[in-house]
């Protein structure tokens, strides 16, 4: 993965000369004849709200000028955004289950095992079918081929683009409504869609599918225990107005 010209995505050998400390010159693209990437020298707080804004020139010059396999140690950083993902995933479950009312000091211990196990599931079952459903899509939908390399580098740019998850952390200080962790969801599935495209070069409409697929299977996933039990509280509650007729029948 080399440096990208962040106007138009095309490849370049350099963004800019050193003449000496603090005198640089930013190299232009051949492409489109542009300066290839104008972050270099802009505030960090600029860059910030431009991912925030889904600009798509700020993902390029994050995901390829700043984050590259040459500079960085990639492995490392890779399975460092892993275990941090995980961990705001199963932050994500407490908050949810807080909501619900199943957290408290009087819960007993089968209750304490049944949230452990339905949190183990939701973080690491539902995020594997997620990658599974995500990579396929990939291939199918995107008619992208995936090698080890270029499945390492979209999964980096996967978990680089759920920067969002850390506004979790201002739940920890402020109260807010459950509701809260449904909207940093939705920005986590917009920012994907758009590293996606960067990362990819496919059409918005195509990689913004794919990530509905992929958070669409983790959903059901996630949710399959309540919705067979709602499944069979509405069969029940069908079958009561029989029931009780037959019994004032009798009567």
């Amino acid at each position: 993965m080399g440096y990208k010209c962040i106007q138009c995505g095309f490849t370049i050998k350099t963004l800019y000369l050193q003449y000496s400390p603090g005198n640089i010159r930013l190299m232009k693209c051949d492409n489109c004849k542009a300066v290839a990437d104008e972050y270099i020298e802009c505030e960090f707080m600029i860059i910030v709200i431009d991912l925030i804004l889904h600009k798509p020139k700020a993902y390029r010059h994050l995901l390829y000028n700043v984050i590259n396999q040459e500079t960085l140690k990639f492995q490392g950083l890779l399975w460092k955004l892993a275990s941090i993902f995980l961990l705001f995933d199963a932050y994500k479950c407490l908050i949810l289950e807080y909501s619900k009312g199943k957290l408290g000091s009087s819960m007993s211990y089968s209750s304490l095992v049944s949230l452990c196990c339905k949190m183990l599931m939701d973080v690491f079952l539902g995020n594997f079918m997620f990658l599974l459903t995500f990579f396929f899509m990939v291939k199918i939908f995107l008619h992208i081929s995936i090698g080890v390399s270029r499945c390492n580098d979209i999964l980096l740019g996967l978990l680089i683009s759920c920067y969002f998850k850390i506004f979790l952390i201002a739940m920890m200080v402020w109260e807010f409504p459950s509701s809260v962790v449904f909207i940093i969801e939705l920005f986590c599935f917009s920012s994907n869609a758009v590293a996606l495209k960067v990362m990819t070069e496919s059409s918005m409409s195509r990689c913004v599918w794919t990530c509905f697929s992929a958070y669409a299977i983790k959903l059901f996933i996630t949710q399959a225990p309540e919705l067979i039990l709602l499944g069979k509280l509405m069969q029940g509650w069908s079958q009561m107005p029989f029931t009780l007729s037959l019994k004032s029948t009798f009567i």
